[in-house]
C-alpha cells in the first residue's frame, strides 16, 4: 500500500504542508504546521491509509515526526 506522506517545509519563508505535490498553508509556526499535518495524517490513517508526517530540517533533510499507528494522537505538547 502506498503511504500518504505529509511534508512540513519552509517554502518562501513560510511554513507549509506539502502533500501530493501541492502546498497547504501558510502556518504561523513550524509547530502549527506539524499539528495540521498530524491531524491530516491521522484522518487518512483512520480511513485505512498508511500515513506519516515528515519535517524538513535546517540541513534540508527530512526526519519522521509522526506515523499513524506508531505514535500517540494527539501528539504530546
Amino acid at each position: 500500500m502506498a503511504r500518504n506522506q505529509y511534508f512540513v517545509v519552509l517554502h518562501d519563508g513560510q511554513w507549509k504542508i506539502s502533500f501530493n505535490q501541492k502546498h497547504f498553508g501558510p502556518f504561523n509556526t513550524q509547530a502549527d504546521a506539524i499539528r495540521a499535518a498530524v491531524d491530516a495524517a491521522h484522518s487518512a490513517g483512520r480511513n485505512g491509509k498508511d500515513a506519516q508526517v515528515l519535517v524538513q530540517g535546517r540541513d534540508n533533510r527530512f526526519r519522521t515526526e509522526w506515523t499513524y499507528g506508531n505514535d500517540p494522537y494527539p501528539p504530546p505538547g
